[in-house]
């Protein structure tokens, strides 16, 4: 149910309808209707219909977009089906509920959300990561500010997130509003927002090699990704090399391929689509010839549509599809699980890094040794790997 939840939140029910949200997940119509009545009370459409709603609430209260353009935004079919749904979700008029805001905060234009965060969140950590990674030309981060262009369903958009206080607060720009819905579902999962830090904390302290460090970094996130096949690619290029070398290798990438765009308001470039890469990729790439090779070959797949790759693919399915790949090993498969499909209990345990962590706090370092021993921290082996891998750098005084 969790990645039907996700595809919904995605917007692939305004998109494809329920078939394709049945098709997407292996179902049909009516069993896929009968499973997330049984479930959750309420068949796909009401779920994405209280999902417009809530989408609908956030545009209301913090933004000063017109009535019309918030209903579109939110995917309603009519002003009359906005004003019906928020009336019967809320018990008020969209009137009366953006009557009810707070004016503090609230951009004079473009759109600017709160977004809810559920303490306590390393912040710190997680625009760190985003920073070290950060593809020149396509992402600009600092300690408290993550910005990007992205390519979604109806044009390019552009988003940044900074640290507010004890929140985050989104930023956008979208060529068509339609898509605002699904980059905010993307950004919540870039930054893992909807995770349950108490009980992956509660959890992995019970083991006392760990316990030091959740203490030290509660609230620690796992960053998803903002776009499935660009993951992909960062992951191909990156398994054997540093990140600094894998960061220039993309904005390389990026600059040859990447179509160029001025949604952010400045010159700014879109991640290269899978048919650029498939056209141009063995020019540009760098590295060895297998390399170049298996990374043209996935962006052929993906265009073409032999590969499908989502937030919201079975695990094991894809998992098993990526490996089937060539030049796609465990390593890669398995990050992909982590970051694009949100597995929460994913360990790399052949991934330098995380093992020298591993070694650092008194845990085995060879890889059967600490995928054994890591069991015992599942359901959250992914959280157990952001710490192993934070362990594995020197203080920030050192580096």
């Amino acid at each position: 149910m969790a990645r039907a939840m996700r595809l919904i939140a995605d917007g692939v029910l305004e998109r494809e309808g329920v078939a394709g949200l049945g098709a997407a997940l292996g179902y049909s119509s009516r069993h896929l209707s009968r499973l997330l009545t049984a479930e959750l009370g309420a068949g796909p459409l009401a779920i994405a219909r209280a999902h417009r709603a809530q989408t609908a609430r956030s545009l209301l209260i913090g933004t000063n977009l017109t009535m019309a353009d918030v209903a579109f935004s939110a995917s309603f079919a009519s002003i009359r089906q906005f004003n019906d749904t928020v009336r019967e979700i809320f018990g008020l008029t969209p009137t009366q509920l953006r009557a009810r805001r707070a004016t503090d905060g609230v951009a004079p234009s473009g759109i600017s959300l709160a977004l809810p965060v559920r303490p306590p969140f390393d912040a710190h950590g997680v625009f760190a990561w985003l920073a070290e990674r950060a593809i020149p030309g396509v992402e600009e981060a600092t300690a408290t500010s993550f910005s990007r262009t992205i390519r979604m369903e109806g044009g390019a958009a552009w988003f940044e997130v900074r640290s507010d206080a004890s929140s985050l607060r989104l930023s956008a720009r979208l060529e068509n509003l339609a898509d605002l819905g699904s980059l905010v579902s993307r950004v919540r999962g870039l930054f893992d927002l909807d995770a349950d830090p108490l009980a992956i904390d509660r959890a992995l302290s019970e083991h006392a090699a760990v316990a030091p460090l959740v203490a030290q970094t509660p609230g620690i996130r796992v960053p998803g990704a903002s776009d499935p096949f660009e993951l992909l690619v960062r992951a191909m290029i990156g398994q054997q090399i540093s990140v600094a070398a894998a960061r220039t290798h993309l904005g390389r990438l990026v600059d040859r391929l990447g179509a160029a765009t001025d949604v952010a308001g400045a010159a700014a470039r879109l991640f290269p689509t899978p048919e650029a890469i498939v056209e141009r990729g063995t020019d540009v790439l760098a590295g060895p010839a297998r390399r170049i090779e298996a990374i043209v070959g996935a962006a052929h797949a993906i265009a073409t549509g032999t590969l499908r790759l989502t937030v919201a693919d079975d695990v094991s399915e894809q998992r098993a599809r990526l490996l089937a790949m060539p030049g796609i090993g465990p390593w890669t498969a398995d990050y992909v699980r982590m970051r694009v499909s949100r597995d929460p209990d994913v360990l790399l345990p052949g991934d330098l890094a995380l093992r020298r962590g591993a070694a650092a706090i008194g845990l085995p370092a060879e890889p059967r040794e600490l995928a054994t021993w890591a069991g015992r921290a599942a359901p959250w082996r992914s959280y157990l790997s952001m710490h192993l891998w934070r362990a594995a750098q020197p203080p920030e005084g050192e580096r």
